[in-house]
């Protein structure tokens, strides 16, 4: 990683980034999926963050497996990985740590292989560990574990115990009081948040009138989620101010402008996901556009600009009336 100061550079967990982008979980594979793509660069990235991984390989949901929505997409991969001794062992040693840094994904359907799976990555050169809490606890009837806040605590201390790396928790939409959620994960020990994961929803194909995913429903991401995924950055973000925990925002992002809201709004760094999938430079029109907005306004960096937002002084309102 260069050493050259730089605006661009975001300090998170401890770790320097080159820029705020972290390309996100499932959406470039074990890091692999666009070094090939003609004037891709890992330097133009923060972080990578690897598919999601469980202890032993999973094949994944039945197709169809995604599907293109407006303005979104619909996926139900399924977790399909090839288990972490292999990541460990087969790819991670694959990885150029010299050019960004790489996040694990680690992902469960109990406490006990959330504890596993993150105690072998803590023993491997990962730069950090995100906790997927979406998946479902096969042990409580499937209840998802990031939609209980007991649930979503209890995972983050028992992965806390398993590694001394930083830990990030991404967060579900999918749940009543994701700020109070948040608040519990940071006293069971999390570093720092993912904000948010996917939207659930469905697709119907109406000639044979079945869910056109496989899995009859899936996570949506992609542009239409946004506006949902500004509002619950800002509200995790006035927990995570207390206690100087960044978060990574992500959910729609395509430019630069959607990156700076999301900084504006209390992210520390951004993610990128859904817009890869046609756009596989826009990693490099992103950094510029925020080097162009920072040079502007005269910020001689993005910390400068996180949770800036000036809220409206009026009552609150909690419909849409």
């Amino acid at each position: 990683m260069s050493n050259n100061p730089s605006p661009l550079h975001t300090e998170f967990c401890g770790m320097t980034f080159n820029t705020p982008i972290v390309l996100l979980s499932g959406c470039v594979g074990f890091g692999e999926e666009y070094t090939r793509v003609n004037g891709f660069s890992n330097r133009d990235t923060g972080a990578v963050c690897l598919k999601g991984t469980t202890l032993e390989p999973r094949m994944g949901n039945a197709p169809h497996r995604v599907y293109e929505t407006p303005d979104g997409m619909l996926n139900a991969i399924g977790l399909q990985n090839p288990g972490v001794d292999k990541v460990v062992s087969e790819i991670l040693p694959t990885l150029d740590f010299s050019e960004t840094r790489f996040i694990a994904n680690v992902s469960g359907s109990s406490v006990e292989e959330y504890y596993e799976v993150t105690r072998r990555f803590d023993d491997s050169p990962i730069d950090a560990i995100e906790i997927n809490i979406s998946c479902p606890n096969v042990k409580e009837g499937g209840v998802a574990f990031g939609n209980d806040p007991a649930m979503s605590a209890r995972v983050v201390e028992t992965c806390r115990i398993a590694t001394r790396k930083p830990l990030i928790t991404k967060l579900s939409p999918n749940q009543t009081d994701i700020a109070g959620n948040a608040q519990g994960c940071i006293e069971a020990g999390s570093d720092a948040f993912s904000v948010i994961n996917t939207l659930m929803g469905m697709a119907v194909d109406i000639e044979s009138r079945v869910p056109v995913i496989g899995n009859n429903q899936g996570g949506l991401s992609g542009p239409a989620i946004k506006p949902v995924a500004l509002l619950k950055v800002h509200q995790v973000y006035q927990v995570c101010r207390e206690h100087n925990i960044p978060i990574i925002g992500q959910g729609g992002i395509t430019t630069a402008e959607d990156a700076l809201e999301f900084i504006i709004a209390g992210a520390s760094t951004i993610g990128v996901g859904t817009a890869l999938f046609y756009d596989p430079l826009v990693c490099k029109k992103i950094n510029t556009g925020i080097l162009d907005y920072l040079q502007r306004h005269d910020l001689p960096s993005i910390d400068r600009l996180v949770g800036t937002l000036q809220l409206h002084q009026s009552s609150p309102v909690r419909c849409g009336c």
